[in-house]
């Protein structure tokens, strides 16, 4: 018997990246072709660039709009195998009033559970305008037959998923095998359509910790842009490096040359080990410098965090008292690389 693998991508899918590639048929080898044909990734210059931009001093006016900016930018995150509906719905309850002690507080962009914790979420969220995101694709290794795999995001849409973060094959991609990483991308795009006709966004994580070279990095990124991915993600969370700014500006990079070629945005979300204020800083920095300005905005990047907002939350009341005022709504954050 044999085993199930990605089904043909969508005629859109499929046509678009024929158009963009110049082929008539979409192979494995004109991905490979045009994929290895990107520019190659200048390590030293890439990672002296991003040492710069995290050395930029922030003016207090502009700190202070930062730090909302970073806290609306937020997947308030917990992926652990302890989870429970108590603590699903006491992150919930976070996002909704991130500090009791001031009511102007911004309001994370979204919170980020398992499948079956959507739910739940949902239950306290409500239409509170804070998205639900679920990991699917039998996150976080990615490791499942397709069918399995679609269930995972079909499942996770039908219970109200906002958005949805899938995981790469990451050993098809290591592999050279870019036209299944394509076809699976395709169809989790396809899955991620409600019954009305809306649809889920969709974040593909990549896992860049695992991809060896920034030169893979680039290509992952460039692939999951072909194949429909409205979001570019590092990581899981559960494997480091996760989340770095060198990798962060080449993906950066991508997305911004991607709208020079198309005319469309895609997102970036970098997830994992990003944990505070001078951390989250050093991204928009790098966001401003590398895409624009249109892409700070939580709409087109994200930080995949937990722990990040508690530190957001005690250097907003800083700026703006003086002092901590305490923390004893701040929240025990699970012990992953969030």
């Amino acid at each position: 018997m044999s085993t199930p693998t990605a089904a043909a991508p969508s005629v859109d899918a499929t046509a678009r990246a024929r158009d963009l590639l110049g082929v008539s048929r979409l192979t494995n080898s004109a991905l490979t072709s045009w994929l290895h044909g990107l520019p190659g990734v200048d390590q030293v210059g890439c990672e002296a660039r991003a040492a710069g931009l995290g050395t930029r001093s922030i003016k207090t006016t502009s700190k202070a709009w930062g730090i909302d900016t970073a806290i609306s930018m937020i997947d308030l995150t917990t992926l652990e195998g302890a989870d429970t509906p108590g603590k699903v719905r006491g992150l919930c309850a976070k996002a909704l009033t991130p500090d009791p002690t001031d009511l102007s507080t911004p309001r994370p962009a979204a919170v980020c559970v398992y499948g079956d914790m959507v739910p739940t979420a949902r239950e306290v969220l409500g239409q509170s305008g804070v998205n639900i995101a679920a990991v699917a694709t039998a996150f976080p290794s990615g490791r499942a037959l397709m069918p399995v795999k679609l269930a995972d995001t079909r499942d996770a849409v039908a219970a109200g998923a906002d958005e949805i973060d899938m995981v790469i094959d990451r050993g098809a991609f290591l592999s050279g095998d870019y036209l299944t990483v394509f076809r699976e991308i395709a169809e989790v795009a396809e899955a991620c359509v409600r019954e009305d006709g809306s649809r889920a966004r969709l974040k593909v994580i990549m896992e860049t910790g695992e991809l060896v070279t920034y030169d893979n990095v680039r290509r992952a990124s460039w692939l999951s842009m072909l194949a429909g991915g409205d979001f570019i993600k590092t990581s899981t969370g559960k494997v480091s490096p996760a989340a770095t700014l060198p990798v962060t500006l080449i993906m950066l990079e991508a997305v911004r040359d991607w709208r020079d070629l198309t005319g469309e945005m895609v997102g970036v979300k970098p997830a994992g080990g990003i944990r505070t204020s001078k951390d989250a800083l050093k991204f928009l920095v790098t966001v401003s410098e590398i895409a624009g300005d249109d892409w700070l905005d939580p709409h087109w990047f994200r930080f995949g965090a937990s722990s990040l907002l508690n530190d957001l939350l005690l250097q907003r009341q800083r700026m703006a008292i003086g002092a901590y005022s305490g923390a004893d709504y701040v929240t025990d954050d699970s012990p992953s690389l969030y």
